[in-house]
């Protein structure tokens, strides 16, 4: 699952504060082979890979894993204490109490609570007394965090109930549903929290500390891009067209192996926010972003692996899709 790509919304947000830091983030961005000029471009993206290196290589330069949202830093190595202060827990839910415990005692203006009532069970951010609510980033931040170390201990994409946030949506609705792997979202609500059945919290932890070492060798590419199995409409779709971009097959092919009517495929993808031609796009596009990031793959092949016959319409796809040519993006790399 590494051929994903986000919007660089997600890089400004990551680069915010290095300014103020005295940090420059062009060097940062050319540190990890990210064209500055990409961030000009709002519907520009980047490989999943590349962001989840600067995101690290920004929080190395800045001596702070919470990239200076919070009140004071979070010292490096934070991350990597919680887990191993929860790895031993038995279930979820005494997981998820650990995991808020701890990050409460880092006076940081806003703190994770977990809320039990008869029926669901809420991750819910809460700002200090006097703190102002946490811009919308450092929320994302924390509930995505949050969300995919759950689902990675108990080896599964946790269902959510709902993605409570409290502001208007600040990303684009498909970097949304890569964030939280499709669930519902609601935005401009009371609180920001995820929402989950409180049935959820008896399931077993099922990582060891080895499964754990194996993990923090790059949690931030971890998260981003774990991918268990998933019986969504979306997920079996993209499985049985990504593995033959070059000759894709069309809807009614898909429906045929998936065992059900074409008409009856295309409304669940439309239920689950999306179209059988979005996902194709998405597939040829975040193919072609991580091939350009590879040493040796000439832009030709990398048109002719990303399913277009011909590399002209494969450079004005790509330019469609970030605002620049293939060659301007890989020379700014």
């Amino acid at each position: 699952m590494r051929d994903l790509s986000i919007s660089v919304y997600f890089v400004g947000a990551v680069l915010k504060h290095t300014v103020r830091r005295g940090i420059n983030p062009i060097s940062l961005l050319r540190q990890n082979r990210i064209s500055p000029r990409l961030l000009q471009e709002t519907d520009a993206r980047i490989s999943i890979e590349r962001f989840a290196d600067l995101q690290v290589s920004t929080m190395l330069a800045m001596d702070d894993e919470a990239l200076g949202y919070t009140l004071r830093p979070m010292p490096i190595g934070s991350w990597s204490m919680m887990c191993h202060a929860v790895i031993n827990c038995e279930t979820l839910g005494q997981a998820l109490a650990r995991h808020c415990r701890f990050f409460q005692l880092f006076g940081l203006g806003v703190q994770p609570h977990l809320l039990v009532d008869d029926k669901t069970a809420s991750i819910r951010l809460i700002e200090a007394d006097g703190e102002q609510s946490p811009p919308p980033y450092m929320s994302e931040l924390m509930l995505f965090n949050c969300h995919r170390f759950a689902s990675w201990l108990v080896q599964e994409h946790l269902a959510l109930q709902v993605v409570n946030l409290a502001y208007p949506a600040a990303a684009q609705p498909r970097d949304y549903r890569h964030m939280f792997r499709g669930n519902p979202m609601a935005f401009e609500q009371p609180h920001s929290e995820l929402v989950i059945a409180k049935s959820m919290l008896e399931k077993p932890v099922l990582q060891t500390e080895q499964s754990l070492r194996h993990y923090l060798r790059h949690p931030v590419l971890m998260m981003l891009t774990q991918d268990f199995a998933s019986n969504s409409w979306t997920t079996q779709v993209r499985e049985k067209v990504r593995h033959n971009l070059v000759d894709m097959p069309e809807l009614k092919e898909v429906a045929q192996a998936l065992d059900v009517h074409p008409q009856t495929l295309r409304r669940r993808l439309s239920a689950e926010g999306i179209t059988f031609k979005e996902i194709k796009n998405q597939l040829r596009r975040d193919t072609a972003l991580h091939l350009l990031g590879k040493q040796g793959v000439s832009i030709e092949e990398i048109a002719y692996r990303s399913g277009f016959s011909e590399s002209s319409a494969f450079i004005r796809a790509f330019k469609g899709w970030t605002g620049v040519t293939p060659y301007t993006y890989r020379k700014g790399l």
